[in-house]
């Protein structure tokens, strides 16, 4: 089983096989218009911009269960993307990534890396492990997406090779997705 197996809705709600996407490698992203991330996208744009004519493509993936983070309709939230951040990279229909109706997508990521650990360097780490800790001592044992702009890098065979939480410098996110390249 890969990534290629999975269908997910557009936008638009029509069904999209990450099968199309065969061949490329993949950052798969989890994102939110009103987070602490949220200035994520600019950099995000950036790295498409340099390395998608290299063979990148950057999925976005809105969800709104973290504070609800992401309010607004699927047009909304890719306007909002396209007028704050210019972004060209395709933007998917909002989803959840935890519980009982998580997509299958994320399902399938979250068993395949579980979660990474935050940069408590970052000015936010704390602020999560804070926040996470208080509702679960636990918290770092269960593979859940964390919160917004939680990515995973998926090689050209479709394998997911590793998981960047949202704190992860995307200097160095850029810098494994060059390796993959």
């Amino acid at each position: 089983m890969s990534v290629y197996d999975f269908t997910v809705k557009d936008r638009a709600g029509k069904e999209v096989s990450l099968s199309s996407y065969k061949g490329k490698v993949l950052l798969i992203v989890n994102t939110a218009t009103r987070c602490g991330f949220t200035p994520q996208y600019e950099e995000l744009e950036k790295i498409y911009e340099k390395l998608s004519s290299k063979g990148l493509e950057i999925l976005d993936f809105p969800c709104n269960q973290f504070k609800e983070q992401a309010p607004g309709t699927n047009e909304e939230i890719h306007e909002f993307c396209q007028l704050n951040y210019g972004t060209k990279f395709p933007q998917f229909g909002k989803l959840e990534v935890n519980g009982e109706n998580a997509n299958p997508l994320y399902k399938y990521l979250k068993s395949k890396k579980g979660f990474a650990g935050f940069d408590l360097k970052h000015k936010i780490g704390p602020v999560l492990v804070d926040i996470l800790s208080k509702s679960d001592p636990n918290y770092e044992k269960d593979p859940s997406i964390k919160w917004n702009f939680t990515k995973f890098l998926i090689d050209r065979e479709g394998n997911v090779v590793t998981r960047f939480e949202p704190t992860h410098d995307l200097g160095d996110v850029t810098k494994k997705i060059e390796a993959l390249l």
